[in-house]
């Protein structure tokens, strides 16, 4: 069991960090990430853009063959009305429903690279924990690579989107979508305003190999809060916690991945089965990728929270 729970708290916290990684964002030039958006709704090609790892790619006319490296960059594509345009994708991109017909081109940071060139893309989108050994062999192969991830803030999010509807073609699409994802979230931000914020943890492994969360300088911590939730971890670092503080700040609400049947192991495992959200019932399961993933259903996460946190405000 101690091996098994190893393993999956690695899974877990790989996923996981994948799309919260602190990111550098360049705003040097017109093109870069967040940079100045063209006054044109169409893409004028040959286009340049300064991806997140400051590299500078030079897209010759807009891609038809794309393939994805990560689960958030394929649910972007769809967001995008571009899904006809992916030819590839990877083992872990199983949302929307129907990117399960594209074809896998394997893992996240070790994909088939010899699948990649029989499939002849246009151009690669990768996010983070994409090896610099791999981009140089794509890149060495005549295969164009743009590697997009965000800040550690939702201004990087929309950033991203932002860049990469500018390099397919989509811009329009893509300014309507982050206006829609801002509207939405202020929104429940609103209507959570001024009520009563119970306390939150948020279970990414536990067990004798540790026990993991969201702490206060990522992603979803700042998700929690924006549904009216505290963070008992706000004022941790790294993605690392400990049972001790856990029953010190006792939750009133657990949020556990539903993805990995932690729930019964986590709520009969001793130490976490006095917590108070156990015994009332609040250990409550969720789809984590809508909090993992950075991407177009952000609002939804966030919106699934509150509705956790604030029932009564969303009947």
């Amino acid at each position: 069991m101690k091996k098994f729970m190893k393993k999956l708290i690695t899974a877990i916290l790989a996923i996981v960090i994948m799309f919260t990684f602190v990111a550098c964002n360049n705003s040097n030039q017109q093109n870069n990430l967040g940079g100045v958006k063209q006054e044109a709704s169409v893409t004028k090609y040959p286009y340049t853009a300064k991806d997140s790892n400051g590299s500078e790619v030079t897209i010759e006319k807009e891609p038809q063959k794309i393939i994805s490296l990560a689960p958030n960059i394929t649910e972007l594509i769809y967001a995008l009305g571009k899904g006809d345009k992916l030819i590839g994708r990877t083992d872990y991109c199983d949302y929307p429903e129907e990117v399960k017909n594209v074809e896998s081109i394997g893992s996240l940071t070790d994909p088939n690279i010899e699948k990649i060139v029989e499939l002849q893309p246009d151009l690669v989108v990768a996010s983070t924990h994409f090896k610099e050994d791999v981009a140089k062999k794509l890149e060495d192969l005549g295969i164009k690579v743009v590697v997009l991830y965000n800040a550690e803030n939702f201004d990087g999010a929309y950033d991203t989107i932002t860049t990469f509807g500018q390099i397919i073609n989509a811009q329009d699409k893509a300014e309507e979508l982050v206006s829609g994802m801002k509207e939405k979230i202020e929104n429940i931000k609103e209507k959570v305003k001024g009520t009563v914020i119970p306390k939150v943890y948020y279970v990414v492994g536990f067990g004798k190999d540790g026990d993991y969360t969201a702490t206060g300088e990522t992603f979803i911590a700042q998700m929690i809060e924006m549904a009216g939730g505290e963070n008992i971890a706000k004022d941790a670092t790294g993605w690392t916690y400990s049972l001790e503080k856990i029953i010190e700040n006792d939750p009133e609400y657990i949020i556990i991945s539903k993805n990995y049947g932690m729930k019964e192991q986590f709520i009969g495992t001793e130490g976490y089965k006095e917590l108070s959200a156990v015994k009332n019932n609040k250990v409550i399961e969720i789809d984590n990728n809508i909090l993992d993933r950075q991407g177009p259903r952000l609002p939804e996460g966030i919106e699934t929270l509150a509705k956790i946190f604030h029932p009564d405000l969303f009947k």
